[in-house]
């Protein structure tokens, strides 16, 4: 099997899956991006947490051109990508109880904002502690999951519960369990992870339909410019001025 054949296959994967996430999610993008519409209108902040690779898309909506000024990263330390050693010690935190109750009491969420919390199993305790903190404090809670893991593995929460049944509204990414898209005969594991691919399409789909549902209210959406055009600096300093109150990732 030569090595094109197997890369137009994972295209073709991907590009399925992201066809069913814009058919099959359609209302839940929808009522996402109103979400997080309402939020700002209202005067709420926007937060974003994801845990080892499923931190890639929550990074990908924060301090990016083309996307809304408001939208912070919740960081927990040891958690966000592989920034410690051994990586798999992040892997361990994610299933350290307690662990979501104590960044939340330490970040500067309140009630009336906005946490969207991308899981791809949805089955370990950070996410689900986290969605259930955020909760009881008052916040609105966006999960990012795959419902495929709540359907056929065991959640590792005291609970038994998994992200999805702590949230206000779910969206899914599709992922089949296991997040491989290919295999072959002379490759023993099954390969070719989608998630991101899926998950950063599902986050940026959601920002664009808050922007627009923004803008039908008549509110000028607190977008970014890149810094990498002519005027681009001094759009970004004016909008972070303006709402430097709920931007967090300039401290």
């Amino acid at each position: 099997m030569s090595e094109n054949k197997l890369a137009g296959q994972f295209f073709d994967a991907a590009i399925g899956l992201l066809r069913r996430a814009r058919d099959e999610e359609a209302g839940h993008i929808a009522e996402a991006g109103s979400l997080i519409a309402d939020t700002v209108a209202d005067g709420g902040r926007l937060f974003v947490f994801g845990a080892g690779h499923s931190s890639l898309p929550a990074q990908d909506v924060v301090y990016r051109a083309g996307g809304i000024a408001l939208m912070n990263l919740l960081a927990v330390p040891g958690v966000i990508g592989l920034d410690v050693m051994p990586a798999t010690l992040g892997s361990a935190l994610e299933r350290v109880d307690g662990l979501a109750g104590a960044v939340l009491d330490t970040s500067p969420a309140q009630p009336g904002d906005l946490l969207i919390i991308i899981s791809l199993s949805g089955r370990n305790s950070l996410p689900v502690e986290m969605a259930m903190n955020a909760r009881a404090l008052g916040l609105k809670v966006i999960g990012v999951t795959s419902l495929a893991y709540a359907e056929h593995t065991r959640s590792r929460h005291a609970s038994g519960t998994f992200l999805k049944d702590h949230c206000d509204l779910v969206v899914d990414s599709k992922i089949d369990i296991g997040d491989a898209e290919l295999t072959a005969d002379n490759i023993a594991a099954p390969f070719g992870p989608a998630s991101t691919v899926v998950t950063s399409a599902l986050m940026q789909a959601i920002v664009a339909t808050a922007a627009g549902e923004l803008a039908e209210r008549g509110i000028d959406p607190p977008m970014l410019r890149s810094g990498n055009v002519d005027g681009g600096h001094e759009w970004n300093g004016r909008v972070m001025d303006e709402y430097g109150d709920r931007i967090f990732f300039r401290h």
